[in-house]
C-alpha cells in the first residue's frame, strides 16, 4: 500500500545537522525497497499559494495557514501495511522533534 509521508517540523526548533541528517534514514528505506520519491521543501516563505473565489484568481507570497509546525517535505512510501508505515516513519530523525503525517492514497478508479 502507498502512503504519503508528510514531514512537518517547527522552524524555530534548533536542532544539530546529525540530528537531523536523513541520509542514514533514506539509504535504510531504499535498501528495504519501501521508499519511491522524497525531497526536502523550501521555508515557507518562499512558497506561493492559490485560491480561486468566485471565479477570481487570489494569489500570496507565503504559506495559506498560520502555524507553529510548517511542511517540511515529503516521502512516499510503498509498504505491506499501516503497522510498516509507521514503523519507517518513526525511525525518520524528525520524528524526534516534528510530526510524520500518513497518508494513505485513494486511487481514482476506487471509491
Amino acid at each position: 500500500m502507498k502512503y504519503l509521508m508528510l514531514v512537518y517540523a517547527d522552524e524555530s526548533i534548533q536542532v544539530s545537522a546529525e540530528d537531523a541528517d536523513v541520509k542514514p534514514w533514506v539509504a535504510e528505506v531504499r535498501r528495504r525497497g519501501v521508499i519511491g520519491d522524497g525531497s526536502r521543501l523550501r521555508p515557507p516563505g518562499d512558497s506561493t499559494s492559490v485560491q480561486v473565489r468566485d471565479g477570481e484568481l487570489n494569489v500570496t507570497d507565503g504559506p495559506f495557514a498560520e502555524a507553529k509546525e510548517q511542511f517540511a517535505g515529503f516521502d512516499v512510501l510503498d509498504c505491506r501495511d499501516l503497522d510498516e508505515a509507521i514503523e519507517v516513519a518513526s525511525r525518520h530523525p524528525v520524528a524526534q522533534f516534528g510530526t510524520l503525517e500518513l497518508r494513505p492514497f485513494w486511487p481514482f478508479d476506487k471509491d
